[in-house]
C-alpha cells in the first residue's frame, strides 16, 4: 500500500488501488486504530480521490494489525481534539459519505465510532470474530457520529435503542441476523470477501452503479408524489449515455460490456 502522508512518520492511513477499487486502511494498531484528527483528514482526502478519479468505482474501508477501529481517540478528547473535519464530520465522512459505494471491511472491533464508520458505509462484509457496539453512554459519551441516526433505520427501533442505551456488543452472527452487515467471512478474510464484493460491482456499468446509490441515499426524504421524478432526474442522464447501449449491445451479442463511463 501507498502512504497518503508525508514520511516523517509511519503513515495513520494506507490506500491502494486495486481493480476499479480503492482501498484504505486506517493504520493505529498500537491504538487499535482509533481516529484522531489527522486520520479523518487522511480519509476525507482518500475518499474525495474515490468520488474524483474516473478509474475507481468503488472504495474499502479497513483496520490495519486485525482491529477495524474503536473509534474516537479519547486521548486526543481529552485535549479537545476531536477527530472530524468541517465538511466531512467524523472521520471525515460520516456526516458527507462518497458519492460511490463504499464497503466496510471489519475484522475485530467495530466499537463506538468504529461501529459508526461501517454504518457510514453502503456494505459490510465482517469476520466472524468481528465485534460491533456502541458504547458511548459507558463513557458518559453520546454516539454522535450517525450512530443513534442510522442504527434505527437499519433495524427495529427498540432493538436500536436497546444496544445504543446498554452500550453492549453485537457479534458478526447477531449482526448478520439483523441486517447490519451482508457477509461473514472466517477470521482474517474480510478484506478478501470485501473484493469479492468490489469486484461483482467493479464489473458493473459506473454510470448505474453511481446513479443507484444516488437514489437509494436521497429517497428517503423523498415525497411520494414526487418520488418517480426525483429519482428521473438521477437516472435519465443513465438511460441516455453510451454506456447504457454498450450494455444493450453486449447481453444482445453475448459478450463483456466494454464501459467508458460516458
Amino acid at each position: 500500500m501507498t502512504a497518503v502522508e508525508p514520511k516523517t512518520h509511519a503513515p495513520v492511513v494506507l490506500t491502494e488501488v486495486t481493480d476499479g477499487a480503492l482501498v484504505i486502511a486506517i493504520n493505529r494498531p498500537s491504538a487499535r486504530n482509533a481516529v484522531d484528527l489527522e486520520v479523518a483528514e487522511r480519509i476525507e482526502s482518500a475518499l474525495a480521490e474515490l468520488d474524483r478519479r474516473d478509474d475507481l468505482v468503488v472504495g474499502i474501508i479497513t483496520g490495519a494489525g486485525g482491529t477495524f477501529s474503536a473509534g474516537m481517540d479519547l486521548k486526543a478528547f481529552v485535549q479537545g481534539i476531536r477527530p472530524a473535519t468541517p465538511q466531512g464530520g467524523f472521520a471525515g465522512f460520516v456526516e458527507n459519505p462518497p458519492q460511490k459505494p463504499l464497503i466496510a471491511a471489519v475484522e475485530g472491533y467495530a466499537l463506538a465510532g468504529g461501529f459508526e464508520i461501517t454504518l457510514a458505509c453502503d456494505l459490510v462484509v465482517a469476520s466472524s470474530a468481528a465485534v460491533f457496539g456502541l458504547p458511548e453512554t459507558k463513557r458518559g459519551l453520546v454516539a454522535a457520529a450517525g450512530g443513534l441516526l442510522r442504527l434505527p433505520r437499519l433495524i427495529p427501533e427498540r432493538v436500536a435503542l436497546e444496544y445504543a442505551l446498554t452500550g453492549e456488543h453485537l457479534t458478526a452472527d447477531r449482526a448478520l441476523e439483523l441486517g447490519l452487515i451482508n457477509r461473514v467471512t472466517e477470521p482474517g478474510e474480510a478484506l478478501a470477501g470485501a473484493f469479492e464484493l468490489a469486484g461483482r460491482i467493479v464489473a458493473n456499468g459506473p454510470l448505474a452503479v453511481r446513479a443507484t446509490k444516488q437514489v437509494f441515499a436521497q429517497a428517503r426524504d423523498w415525497s411520494t408524489t414526487e418520488q418517480f421524478d426525483r429519482q428521473r432526474d438521477i437516472t435519465g442522464p443513465v438511460f441516455a449515455s453510451s454506456d447504457a447501449q454498450e450494455g444493450a449491445r453486449a447481453f444482445a451479442e453475448k459478450r463483456t460490456p466494454k464501459w467508458t463511463g460516458s
